[in-house]
């Protein structure tokens, strides 16, 4: 979420232990990891408006990521239990989503991220310029 922002309507949180399997030589969780950890957290809340990947393609679109952007703040070590926070921010003519990785007892923040998903129509492949009437359905928005 953006500093300052208000708290989004629609957001999930996700807590989670670092395992040793997401650590780099230098003992702390690899930067790569964290693009997992997003995909977690943005799951819980694709799954939390019921439209996950499952019922995006039974809707008839893909929305693939076509941007992401990863701040570090401070590493995460084995063992740590984070919490992940994902805010959708917007929706009308893309998926726009904020993160944050925090330290989940501490609430020290780790990592800001966010991403960006578009609709594509699967039957022609095409890139949609406006989201499909399914999402405003699933968040209970009329489109503007």
């Amino acid at each position: 979420m953006r500093k300052g922002a208000p708290a989004s309507r629609w957001y999930a949180e996700v807590e989670m232990q670092v395992q040793f399997f997401d650590l780099d030589p230098m003992e702390i969780v690899w930067h790569g990891r964290y693009v997992k950890y997003l995909e977690v957290v943005r799951c819980a809340l694709l799954d939390k408006i019921g439209y996950n990947y499952v019922q995006m393609k039974a809707s008839g679109f893909a929305w693939p990521v076509i941007d992401m952007h990863l701040r570090y703040v401070a590493p995460a070590t084995f063992g740590q239990r984070l919490k992940l926070r994902a805010d959708l921010v917007e929706w009308e003519n893309r998926l726009k989503i904020d993160y944050l990785i925090s330290d989940a007892v501490t609430g020290k923040r780790l990592n800001k991220a966010s991403t960006v998903q578009v609709a594509v129509a699967i039957g022609s492949g095409e890139m949609c310029f406006a989201s499909p009437p399914v999402l405003f359905e699933k968040l209970g928005v009329e489109p503007t």
